[in-house]
C-alpha cells in the first residue's frame, strides 16, 4: 500500500494492485477566492502550487470523489481526467452532476461495491458539529468516508471531511483499519467552528484505534485550514503520538 499526499485532500493512493485518485483538485495556485465566511478570507486558493505534473496524478485506474465542494472536485481536475475514466461518488445526486459533466463510468459507492477485487465500502461523517449542521447544513451537506478491503492489504480507511464523532467512532469499531486518513487542517468558518478534524479529534481517533497508522491529510493547501503541520506534529511529540501518526509533506509518499 502506498499513499501519495498531493495538496490538500488531494492524493493517489496504490492499494491492492490498483491506483486510485482521491477528491482531485488541479488548479493553479490562487485560482479561486477565498471561502465566503471563513477565517483568512484575505487568501486565495489553492494556497499552494501542485507538486507533481497533472500527467502523475492520471495515471489511476479509477477516481473517488468523497463529496463536491470546490476544495475536492474542480473544473480544472473536471477538465483534464479522461471522461471514461471509472469515477466514483457517494450519492446519486453528486453522480448525476459527474455524468453531466460528461463522465460516462459513474458509480455509487455502497456498502459492498467491488473494483477489480477491491470492495470499497461508504462510511458515513459528519462535516461540523451538531451545531454546525443545526446553523449551516445546506452549505456543508453531505459527505463520506471510504473504506478499502482487500485479502492481501491492511483495510484502509478514509475518514473525509468529517469531525471526531460517533460516525468515525463506529467505522474504527466495525472496521477496524490498520491504516487511517484523517483530514486534518481544521476548516474554520467565522461563528460556526471546525468542521474537520483538529488535531485534538486526532487524539480521539489515535485512542480509538490503538493498532492503526494514522495519516495527516488536507492541511496548508485552502485559506480556513488553521492548523498546520508544525503545530501538529509538536501536539504529537507532546501526547507520545510521534510513532504512529504520519504527516507528510505535499509530493511525499508513505509506503505502508
Amino acid at each position: 500500500m502506498k499513499f501519495m499526499q498531493v495538496r490538500n485532500d488531494t492524493a493517489r493512493i496504490e492499494y491492492g494492485g490498483k491506483r486510485f485518485l482521491i477528491d482531485p483538485v488541479f488548479a493553479d495556485k490562487g485560482a479561486y477566492p477565498a471561502f465566503a465566511g471563513t477565517v483568512n478570507g484575505h487568501l486565495r486558493n489553492p494556497l499552494v502550487d501542485l507538486p507533481v505534473p497533472v500527467e502523475t496524478l492520471l495515471d489511476v485506474d479509477a477516481v473517488i470523489v468523497t463529496h463536491t465542494h470546490l476544495d475536492h472536485w474542480d473544473d480544472a481536475a473536471k477538465n483534464q481526467i479522461p471522461k471514461q475514466m471509472p469515477v466514483f461518488a457517494q450519492n446519486e445526486k453528486d453522480a448525476a452532476g459527474l455524468r453531466g459533466a460528461g463522465f460516462t463510468d459513474v458509480t455509487v459507492i455502497t456498502e459492498q461495491t467491488d473494483f477489480a477485487g477491491i470492495t470499497l465500502i461508504k462510511t458515513s461523517g459528519q462535516h461540523g458539529s451538531d451545531a454546525a449542521m443545526a446553523k449551516l447544513g445546506d452549505r456543508l451537506g453531505e459527505v463520506c468516508g471510504v473504506l478499502f478491503r482487500h485479502p492481501d492489504e491492511n483495510p484502509l480507511y478514509l475518514a473525509g471531511d468529517t469531525v471526531w464523532n460517533r460516525h468515525v467512532a463506529d467505522a474504527l469499531r466495525e472496521y477496524k483499519p490498520g491504516v487511517i486518513v484523517l483530514n486534518c487542517g481544521d476548516a474554520q468558518i467565522i461563528g460556526i467552528g471546525s468542521i474537520i478534524m483538529g488535531k485534538e479529534d486526532v487524539y480521539e481517533v489515535w485512542k480509538a484505534a490503538p493498532d492503526a497508522t494514522i495519516i495527516a491529510s488536507h492541511m496548508e493547501a485552502m485559506n480556513h485550514a488553521v492548523l498546520s503541520r508544525k503545530e501538529l506534529r509538536d501536539f504529537l511529540k507532546e501526547n507520545g503520538m510521534m510513532q504512529r501518526v504520519l504527516v507528510p509533506e505535499d509530493g511525499e509518499t508513505c509506503e505502508l
